[in-house]
């Protein structure tokens, strides 16, 4: 279907001028609408049924989380169009199109005169990000909804665990055997990793809505330098609110690539961690449990180890999951992360402390 026909099938306002192809996404197609008449522009996306599933009850999980979003942004004197995602019905009234080769397109408006950014360079950018992902818990840690989990298993280290061992067990194209240190690195810190998640299994850590894609190009800032919001909610899950801190504290302090061949290039920034913190319990300390705030450093190195277990398990897979460029891509990838992961417990006293010391600074 010609893309002007599929941006037909949504209630645009005004007159589509050009839908154009937006970026390389990773995941979805993107495209930027474009209109007249003084009407918004708008983004398209194709939404990736193979990664997401259900796509409907998806699409519904970000109509829940922004319309509650929505309602706080107006109560506070703000611009709902701009804080905050607006998802655009299709002309039936439903959140999505499914066109004829079942595939599923999703419209929403593209906030006008933002910055983004691939990294967060220095702390001051951190800390931003920091304060972009607390306020996004922030507004959502009142909300009671159970979301549809369209991605069974997500930093779920039991569920990773049951994978890891079949894929183990069944060694498909023979690379287990040349793998015995990298295989030690997981098993040896197992039983670590399952005492972590066993405190969100038996609810000494909350439920809450959490984003679960925390890269900080995945929030919106003003042309201030001001954040907007937080953008990219096709994750929004009922998980721990530390899987969200875990996951930046990944992106966010790696002063490597995540797939580095030079490992001498990887290490966990002290100072991009430490502003993250500060950012991200100004925003979230009025709702954070005890027990949340103390394993706050603990879930950067739980979600950086699931990562070194999901490289290393697609490898010895036959690199069926991660799109790989050259054929050690995934092992690559593995020793890159394991080295970022050692970074961390090199550092994590420090790490438990600046929580500590963020907090007596903001009592």
């Amino acid at each position: 279907m010609d893309l002007k026909d599929l941006a037909a099938k949504f209630q645009l306002e005004g007159t589509v001028i050009d839908v154009k192809a937006l970026g390389e996404g990773f995941i979805n197609d993107t495209y930027t609408i474009t209109t007249g008449e003084g009407a918004p522009n708008y983004i398209l996306q194709r939404k990736n049924k193979r990664v997401f599933s259900p796509i409907p009850a998806m699409m519904e999980n970000i109509q829940i989380v922004t319309s509650h979003i929505k309602k706080k942004v107006i109560a506070a004197g703000g611009d709902p169009l701009r804080e905050v995602l607006t998802v655009v019905p299709a002309t039936d009234g439903k959140l999505y199109f499914k066109d004829e080769d079942d595939e599923y397109w999703a419209v929403c408006i593209l906030i006008e005169d933002t910055i983004t950014y691939d990294a967060a360079e220095t702390p001051e950018l951190s800390y931003a990000g920091g304060k972009g992902i607390g306020k996004f818990q922030s507004m959502v840690s009142d909300l009671d909804a159970q979301l549809t989990d369209i991605i069974p298993g997500f930093h779920n280290i039991r569920y990773r665990f049951k994978q890891w061992d079949e894929v183990l067990a069944k060694d498909p194209v023979g690379r287990k055997a040349g793998l015995a240190e990298e295989i030690g690195w997981i098993e040896s810190r197992k039983e670590e990793m399952l005492g972590f998640w066993e405190l969100y299994e038996n609810g000494s850590l909350p439920t809450r809505i959490t984003h679960n894609d925390t890269k900080i190009n995945n929030i919106l800032f003003d042309k201030q330098g001001n954040v907007l919001c937080v953008i990219d909610l096709d994750t929004v899950l009922n998980s721990t609110a530390l899987n969200d801190f875990g996951d930046a504290m990944r992106y966010y302090t790696n002063t490597g690539l995540e797939d580095d061949p030079n490992l001498d290039n990887v290490s966990m920034d002290m100072a991009i961690y430490k502003a993250f913190t500060k950012g991200y319990l100004e925003e979230t300390i009025s709702f954070l449990t005890d027990t949340e705030i103390e394993y706050l450093a603990f879930s950067a190195k739980y979600i950086t180890y699931e990562q070194v277990l999901r490289f290393l398990m697609d490898y010895i897979d036959g690199d069926n999951y991660y799109k790989i460029k050259s054929p050690d891509h995934n092992l690559v990838r593995t020793k890159a992360q394991y080295k970022l992961l050692q970074s961390m417990e090199a550092q994590y006293e420090e790490m438990k402390k600046a929580v500590v010391e963020t907090l007596a600074g903001l009592k």
